[in-house]
């Protein structure tokens, strides 16, 4: 008993002088191993009375239990710092220009998309949205059914979606996901925009990719209407392009919206005269939009006797094409750094 009443303070002693991993692992083996104090200790038990052995190893097995859960700690510590040193040392500041050429190697610049995408993120932050995110993999609830999207609609044929092997999981269509998931994790009134990126099996062309980039947006309460609607789609696009563009609003058919509309603007690319970008009709099809249908408030908990709203969804990509005058998608998804740097440089 004396020797256990003592063990605790000496191992602790010897901790405080160990500052490296095989050091704690040599400390583990003294006090742990097979020849250990502990293990000698119960090796001696042999000639003790049961209450002396009931005792005495009920206290070295705790006393064994706190070694360990010191050990385990101050191996997280050792570890942790190891690790820290080891990325001081092959840190590179790539924040630094001089740095970077010093070095040999290009400064490159953000992707347009990321740019477009924090400023859209910026102004919708500064009319009371949030921003909210969601999984690239989703199931059909989220993906159709919650939007009111039955199983003969042609969304769901393959040509359309990529499936997962299970048929139930597949790569999301649109960031319309993320409303869903918004809707159920609040309460009206509320607002907020969900960017990301959505997977479609498309045929790929000046104006069409099958991996894209769009922004969803959502705004629920009492008494919301069309205006309300037409207002923040306004002040997006002029605070964007930092100019008034021309819009026209046309009905439009979508599932989870009720009347709704496609909002187009005027080709910035060739100023409506028609080329590539716009299929030679002077518009692009930017903004498709509506009124929430109530099936689909129903589906994320709300009640639409008491409550509507409006939803959007973005084409990030196609604005950016407008805003830069990129003429072609398939730049904005190729990897070459020499488009990225372009724009925004570190």
């Amino acid at each position: 008993m004396q020797v256990l009443d003592q063990l605790l303070d000496q191992f602790n002693s010897e901790l405080k002088d160990i500052h490296r991993v095989p050091d704690l692992l040599n400390l583990k083996s003294k006090y742990l191993g097979k020849q250990g104090p502990i293990s000698e200790v119960m090796k001696g038990l042999k000639d003790a009375t049961v209450e002396q052995k009931k005792e005495i190893g009920s206290k070295a097995n705790i006393l064994k239990n706190q070694i360990e859960t010191i050990l385990n700690t101050k191996m997280e510590e050792l570890e942790l710092k190891d690790i820290n040193e080891a990325l001081s040392k092959d840190k590179i500041d790539f924040s630094l220009t001089d740095s970077i050429r010093d070095l040999g190697l290009q400064a490159a610049g953000f992707h347009p998309v990321s740019i477009i995408q924090r400023e859209i993120e910026d102004i919708f932050v500064s009319m009371g949205f949030e921003v909210l995110d969601g999984p690239h993999i989703e199931d059909e609830f989220h993906n159709f059914e919650a939007l009111n999207i039955p199983d003969t609609h042609p969304a769901r044929d393959m040509q359309d979606t990529f499936w997962f092997a299970d048929k139930k999981h597949l790569l999301r269509t649109h960031t319309s996901t993320i409303q869903v998931r918004g809707m159920k994790e609040r309460k009206p009134p509320f607002r907020f925009v969900g960017p990301g990126k959505v997977f479609r099996c498309e045929r790929t062309d000046a104006s069409h990719e099958m991996v894209f980039h769009q922004l969803e947006g959502m705004m629920v309460g009492e008494n919301v209407s069309v205006g309300n609607l037409i207002y923040f789609m306004k002040t997006l696009l002029t605070e964007i392009f930092k100019k008034e563009v021309e819009v026209r609003l046309r009905p439009g058919f979508f599932p989870f919206v009720e009347p709704g509309f496609e909002l187009d603007i005027k080709c910035l690319i060739c100023g409506g005269k028609g080329c590539s970008v716009c299929k030679h009709v002077g518009w692009v099809e930017l903004l498709p939009c509506g009124m929430v249908h109530p099936n689909v408030l129903k589906a994320g908990g709300i009640d639409p006797e008491k409550y509507n709203g409006f939803a959007f969804g973005l084409g990030l990509d196609r604005l950016v094409m407008m805003r830069y005058g990129i003429d072609d998608i398939r730049h904005i998804h190729g990897a070459d750094l020499r488009f990225n740097s372009q724009f925004k440089s570190f």
